[in-house]
């Protein structure tokens, strides 16, 4: 019985997102950032040691997936993309906003059983719930930066459903961004 004790004691395992999804996250930060400012982020948190310039996003993730080993290894790579990723995110949504998504993701971890499986009986409540958090998370960051923090944060049952749902609609760029 020592495994079921030791089964009860683990924090809940994440999906993992691909590489392809990887290099669209990495994408959405150099959107936003600007590719060689994102770059000098990472050598700044460490999570690169060469300053040279990078020529893609692509290279750039290809490079940080290998490191951080698609973010499951506790590298300086994956420190440092969490921390770019949620500092891209929190400035975007706000204090209120963060509040807002924590009731919102309550309403998804309420249709969750044990080992963070759905509940069948709740299959069309948690389809409806994942739906009012991607709007909302999509108002604040947009549809595609929303659909990929949903999958980095979602246990593999969520983002299993997450994965068959239709890709967002892309918005056009924000006037913020645009230089």
């Amino acid at each position: 019985m020592p495994e079921g004790r030791r089964q009860e004691t683990r924090r809940p395992i994440m999906a993992h997102i691909s590489q392809t999804e990887f290099q669209h996250a990495i994408g959405l930060l150099a959107k936003e950032m600007g590719l060689q400012r994102l770059r000098d982020r990472f050598v700044h948190l460490n999570a690169l040691v060469t300053r040279r310039k990078i020529a893609s996003a692509e290279s750039l993730a290809d490079q940080l997936y290998m490191l951080s080993a698609g973010l499951r290894r506790q590298v300086p790579a994956t420190y440092a993309f969490h921390h770019l990723w949620t500092e891209c995110l929190n400035a975007k949504i706000g204090e209120d906003g963060e509040k807002t998504l924590e009731k919102l993701a309550e309403a998804v971890n309420a249709c969750l059983g044990e080992k963070d499986t759905v509940i069948p009986e709740k299959a069309a409540e948690l389809d409806a719930a994942l739906a009012e958090y991607e709007r909302t998370l999509s108002a604040a960051t947009g549809p595609e930066m929303a659909r990929m923090d949903m999958l980095m944060k979602a246990v593999p049952a969520v983002a299993e459903k997450l994965r068959a749902m239709p890709p967002p609609a892309a918005t056009p760029e924000a006037p913020h961004a645009a230089t």
